[in-house]
């Protein structure tokens, strides 16, 4: 929409020089204020095609005028900037009905872009007022940060707030994937429902269909009573599953099913039970490579990734960090603990740490600073030596509890998918029987270092029928210890 006019209000008079400039540049008219009441003065008067306003004004919130600007002129739409990065003002600017929310400082390419793009398509109508029981900017912030990579999601979970949307969080561990969770819940329209979640990695292979989806009295042995599973119990509110990757693939064609039909049965029950929920997952796997090796269900992958978002690691966002360590020590000040703070060096050497553990890391060492040292400023040296038997390298993994049903039944997909055109004839049971042998006996012997009493009393086996096996597979059991 070449020459149309654009008003901006903005109290730095070099932003509005720079953006006069920029979009000058491009063709359309500009006309800038410092001030709200100039802003809406111009509005009133029907004039201007598009406006971008910043949030803090010395006279009004240009939050507070969105609402106006679209009772007054539907079709005029608004881009907010703002420096104040934060979830809660990425939420505010959606949900009051701004086209776009630009955090500061921002990419004049960009911005060009977000221009045309409310131009092309003018939006008419009046939006609703924002629904009541939104959680307000005072209370705690659920996230953190103001890096680039932070703004992205705040952006994308502002759009998604309003939505039903299912949505797969990627990260690796400690980077927030239940905070993210529980953000959508908090300030969406789901927020007076219940957030349940559950831990795929942590539950038995065989219990999982029944915590997901409850049992009858009766359904199975142990079965003394109706169990309400957390599918029934998120009704009217959000499942979070988390580590979606270890869902066993029987798990999985059930949880699909759901997916497709918004309706389950019980363990043992008949009766279709509607799925009221919004489905949050969660994993710090691939699950486009498992879907590749025949570990996950592709159509259960694109089921749950309407809307994939990825959590960026602690170490490609390190000038979030000073914000994110006086938040953990205002909070374990809240809890108690005296007040700490960290000097310019301590807080430069946290920088250069490659932070394995992520948030949940950081925060960890806070919270250590926090109790074991009794000065108020804390430095270089102390620092260095909280982190000095740490490991300097990102794990490839985070170590998670997982049963171990749950752990050989994996290494037996593994096997089976990546051997599936070499599996024998016949024999694969006592195959597999001897190879876990092994290594159980090797690892018990181990374990009592030696004892084949203790160990035959560990494993549940005659001593001589130990003994005996200890032959058959040339095990070598280390001389001289008892």
């Amino acid at each position: 929409m070449s020459g149309a006019t654009i008003l901006i209000a903005d109290d730095d008079r070099a932003i509005r020089t720079v953006l006069s400039q920029a979009l000058g540049h491009e063709g359309y008219e500009v006309r800038t204020t410092g001030t709200a009441a100039g802003l809406w003065r111009w509005i009133e008067a029907g004039e201007g095609d598009l406006v971008i306003t910043d949030v803090v004004m010395p006279d009004e919130n240009g939050l507070d005028l969105i609402p106006r600007i679209r009772k007054l002129r539907p079709g005029l739409r608004v881009i907010v900037m703002s420096a104040r990065n934060t979830l809660l003002t990425a939420v505010k600017a959606t949900e009051r009905g701004a086209f776009e929310y630009l955090p500061k400082p921002f990419d004049l390419r960009e911005l060009v872009i977000v221009v045309k793009q409310a131009l092309a398509e003018p939006r008419a109508g009046v939006a609703a007022e924002a629904a009541p029981g939104r959680p307000s900017v005072e209370e705690q912030l659920p996230l953190i940060g103001g890096s680039p990579a932070m703004q992205d999601i705040y952006r994308t979970l502002a759009r998604l707030m309003g939505t039903d949307l299912t949505v797969t969080i990627y990260g690796e561990s400690g980077t927030g994937k239940e905070l993210v969770a529980r953000a959508l819940h908090d300030y969406g329209k789901r927020r007076h429902g219940p957030f349940i979640a559950i831990n795929m990695a942590a539950i038995p292979r065989e219990l999982i269909e029944s915590e997901l989806f409850g049992h009858e009295k009766g359904a199975f042995t142990g079965a003394v009573a109706r169990y309400v599973g957390r599918f029934e119990q998120a009704a009217g509110g959000t499942l979070f599953l988390d580590e979606i990757g270890d869902m066993p693939l029987e798990a999985q064609t059930r949880l699909l099913r759901v997916l497709q039909d918004g309706e389950y049965t019980t363990v043992g029950g008949r009766a279709p039970i509607r799925a009221d929920v919004r489905v949050i997952a969660a994993t710090h796997r691939e699950l486009p490579q498992m879907v590749r090796h025949g570990l996950f269900r592709e159509d259960l992958f694109y089921r749950l990734s309407v809307v994939p978002i990825r959590l960026p690691p602690l170490r490609e966002r390190v000038e979030d960090i000073p914000e994110l360590v006086r938040h953990f020590f205002a909070r374990v000040q809240e809890e108690g603990l005296p007040a700490k703070m960290l000097d310019a060096d301590a807080m430069a050497a946290l920088a250069t740490y490659r932070w394995p553990g992520n948030v949940r890391e950081l925060e960890n060492l806070v919270r250590r600073l926090a109790a074991l040292y009794s000065q108020e400023v804390i430095g270089r040296e102390e620092i260095r030596a909280e982190l000095a038997e740490a490991p300097s390298e990102p794990a490839a993994q985070a170590p998670r509890a997982e049963s171990l049903g749950r752990a050989v039944e994996r290494h037996l997909e593994e096997y089976f998918f990546a051997h599936k055109d070499e599996l024998p004839a016949s024999g694969l049971y006592e195959r597999v029987l001897r190879e876990v042998e092994r290594p159980l006996i090797e690892l018990s012997l181990a374990a009592t270092h030696g004892n084949q009493i203790r160990a035959a009393k560990l494993l549940g086996l005659n001593r001589n029928t130990l003994h005996k096996k200890i032959r058959d597979l040339n095990i070598q059991v280390i001389r001289g210890l008892k």
